[in-house]
């Protein structure tokens, strides 16, 4: 016929998408599960069940920690899971802990109570975010994974509760408390996106030595008692050592900066090449001035 009443030409096969291995489906369900603990606290602050707000927050923490290792233990790294991650810890860690704090009593501060709390929310949006740029930083040294720069997260979330702690071991402060509530609420979102370095605790737990079993199976179980029989104690305690702690995590920092510096090349005119902040020899450019700052290439 001079007119098919059909095309003739075989119609396309349908795109059949690549089948994702059950390793990398893994990590991203326990990111899923700490986004719906963070959500569920949301709902719980809303119906002023802070109690199990705080529990809520405080799994999605745990969740979190172990999300990350589980991918590397089990190879199932991918770029979905990593954004996936920072939209979550957004949610969980950013979100959450300032609708809690605006329920729990910032709200008796009206806008100025809300501002703080979009300030916390914003910081920790700004500090995921910075985090996921500098982490494929090429000129980052070695020993600059052992930190991290500003307050993460998820320690964020769970020191900046520390007044509702306080409130419930009945140490509450009424009007000039909830004031000493919000001060305490900037301060630790401004140090979420501060320079500040922070031991980031990642090479922790990757070796435990043979004779080390036993005792970190009792310590862990230990830890998990102590949470569950006294919540706030263990809670107010750690916050306020993991404060305390921040210090010694800036003097390790500098110490390897100046032992750094130390190890520099030495320059043609006998002067050591500079370092930036994060310990990176920075050589200068040929054909500039010496009193000219160096470039980065």
């Amino acid at each position: 016929m001079v007119f098919p009443p059909f095309d003739p030409a075989p119609s396309p096969r349908r795109r059949r998408f690549k089948a994702i291995p059950v390793r990398t489906l893994l990590p991203n369900l326990i990111t899923l599960l700490a986004l719906c603990a963070g959500l569920t606290a949301i709902r719980l602050a809303i119906e002023a069940k802070l109690e199990l707000a705080l529990a809520a927050i405080v799994f999605a923490a745990l969740l979190d920690a172990i999300d990350g290792r589980v991918a590397r233990m089990l190879k199932g790294t991918s770029r979905f899971g990593a954004e996936l991650d920072s939209l979550a810890d957004f949610v969980n860690f950013g979100v959450t802990p300032a609708l809690i704090l605006y329920f729990w009593g910032l709200h008796a501060l009206g806008s100025v109570g809300w501002i703080v709390a979009l300030i916390f929310a914003i910081c920790a949006a700004l500090r995921l975010a910075r985090f996921n740029v500098m982490i494929d930083d090429p000129n980052k040294p070695v020993w600059a994974d052992n930190f991290f720069t500003g307050i993460p997260a998820p320690a964020g979330a769970i020191v900046v509760l520390l007044p509702i702690y306080l409130s419930f071991l009945g140490l509450s402060g009424g009007l000039f408390g909830t004031w000493l509530a919000l001060l305490f609420t900037l301060t630790i979102g401004l140090l979420m996106v501060s320079r500040l370095p922070v031991f980031s605790g990642k090479r922790v737990g990757k070796r435990v030595p043979s004779e080390m079993v036993l005792p970190v199976f009792v310590a862990a179980v230990l830890f998990i008692a102590l949470l569950v029989s006294y919540p706030w104690q263990v809670l107010s305690i750690g916050s306020v050592v993991f404060l305390a702690c921040l210090p010694l995590g800036w003097m390790s920092y500098r110490d390897h900066q100046r032992k750094d510096a130390a190890a520099a090349p030495v320059t043609p005119e006998g002067e050591t090449a500079p370092a930036d902040d994060a310990g990176t020899v920075v050589e200068p450019v040929a054909g500039e001035a010496g009193d000219r700052p160096p470039r980065l290439n």
